[in-house]
């Protein structure tokens, strides 16, 4: 009974790696593929905040612009592996694309020394999560991606792979 079940189990495992679109399952991104359909919001870009080199930044700065913000806080170990991944994001669509880091949730001083260690982004120091909340963001690592027009076209997490074709697909 046992072997039946292990069979059955890998012949499963077996149609489904069969049935997997070999050009998503390689990892390459479809470039025909449409962007998202969105969430159906408009992002509120009336904020402000303080960026990490202690100027005042004005959100609506960001307005006609693809923008990602990376919402990551100093503890979480998942937004420090994510650092080179949205490094290579910012720099690969550096002028495409505005890459803006919300570093949060934690003491001023913390946030800064790490977003001194993650160049080409964008960052602000929102050390009380008012950017946050101005967004609905709830927990880390989080992306809010926004396209030209001002649609919110993902929240939440995304990992490497996901927001750099995404990304990829908003910039072309």
């Amino acid at each position: 009974m046992r072997r039946i079940v292990v069979l059955l189990t890998l012949g499963v495992l077996v149609l489904a790696g069969c049935a997997a679109d070999p050009a998503t399952s390689s990892g390459e991104a479809d470039a025909a593929a449409p962007l998202p359909v969105g969430t159906g919001k408009v992002a509120d870009l009336d904020f402000s905040a303080t960026t990490l080199s202690g100027e005042a930044f004005d959100g609506t700065a960001l307005r006609g612009r693809p923008t990602v913000l990376w919402f990551w806080a100093p503890w979480c170990p998942t937004c420090r592996a994510q650092i080179p991944g949205v490094t290579r994001l910012a720099e690969r669509h550096a002028g495409e694309v505005a890459v803006v880091g919300v570093g949060g949730l934690d003491d001023r001083a913390v946030i800064e020394e790490l977003a001194g260690q993650i160049p080409e982004v964008t960052h602000l120091v929102d050390p009380e999560g008012e950017v946050w909340k101005h967004f609905g963001v709830t927990s880390q690592s989080s992306y809010t991606v926004i396209d030209a027009e001002g649609e919110i076209l993902v929240e939440g997490f995304l990992d490497d792979a996901a927001i750099a074709d995404l990304v990829d697909r908003l910039a072309a």
